[in-house]
């Protein structure tokens, strides 16, 4: 791998840092102004993975080593692992939710045979009265 050193890698971990939330505040603008259903599940998806990267930008530290093995001299150059499994976590409740979203997107368009917000509320509406 690639080893960075003074500030070429500080400016990479800025980078490395702030792509994440730019990604997120896009996807939450598309989310918002969006129409389609499909276009809302893969947003959410890659919101989603936005927040993975972004925690494990900042959980990122040049020089720390894995806590396997069972020689630790210096405690403080090993990586804590709960932030991976945090998002390990996360990336698993992040495709559940994904799954159920398509379920009943299929399940809704079978019954108003639409991908549409608006024409899916208004053949709700219609159904209603």
């Amino acid at each position: 791998m690639f080893e960075f050193s003074g500030g070429i890698a500080m400016i990479l971990n800025n980078i490395l840092t702030v792509a994440p939330i730019l990604v997120f505040f896009i996807c939450f603008f598309g989310l918002i102004t969006g129409r389609k259903i499909i276009k809302s599940i893969i947003l959410m998806a890659v919101m989603q993975a936005s927040v993975v990267l972004f925690f494990l930008t900042i959980g990122f530290r040049s020089g720390i080593s894995p806590p396997i093995g069972g020689h630790f001299e210096e405690l403080q150059y090993v990586a804590d692992p709960l932030p991976h499994a945090l998002m390990i976590t996360a990336i698993v409740i992040g495709v559940a939710v994904t799954t159920i979203n398509i379920t009943m997107l299929m399940s809704m368009f079978r019954t108003y045979k639409t991908t549409d917000w608006d024409i899916a509320e208004q053949k709700s509406m219609e159904d209603v009265e």
